[in-house]
């Protein structure tokens, strides 16, 4: 990482504090943006619309319409549980491998990396893939965001 960006990144996660927020954040975002991007995947191949799947769900279409266009998009579990339902899918926890454990949980846990530019990277790059798939997913004027996102510097790890 050779911009001022990553380096006032680097040392904002310095601080234990700034640490396990930006760390959650990003873990959060890209969980979110892969579970939403894995049903809209899964109502494109099913021929679904989102107002049958409102229906089938009973829940107002607008609210759905919302929950797939939104780039800031936070659905309770219990509404996740539901959608993937309706089309033939569960939710489910995995465990972490062992190499994201190192990465990301034992940071979070101790509120310290050893390597602050190498947990910014990898964390960047967890998110900047989602927002990019899920950017493609949506209506043209709904991209912008997704698609600066993935034109950000190129990180190395």
């Amino acid at each position: 990482m050779t911009s001022k960006f990553w380096d006032d990144l680097a040392a904002d996660l310095e601080d234990p504090e700034f640490l396990r927020e930006y760390v959650v954040e990003s873990v959060r975002v890209a969980t979110i943006d892969k579970i939403m991007n894995t049903l809209l995947d899964a109502l494109d191949a099913a021929g679904m619309t989102k107002a049958a799947l409102a229906r089938a769900i009973h829940q107002q279409p607008a609210a759905i319409r919302r929950l797939f266009s939104s780039s800031h998009a936070n659905p309770t579990i219990g509404t996740l549980a539901e959608v993937a339902a309706a089309l033939g899918l569960r939710i489910t926890v995995e465990p972490l491998s062992a190499d994201e454990r190192a990465k990301i949980t034992e940071p979070l846990l101790e509120g310290r990396a050893a390597d602050p530019q190498a947990l910014a990277a990898h964390l960047s790059g967890l998110t900047a893939a989602e927002e990019v798939k899920r950017a493609d997913k949506r209506p043209r004027a709904a991209k912008g965001a997704a698609n600066r996102a993935a034109d950000r510097e190129p990180v190395s790890a």
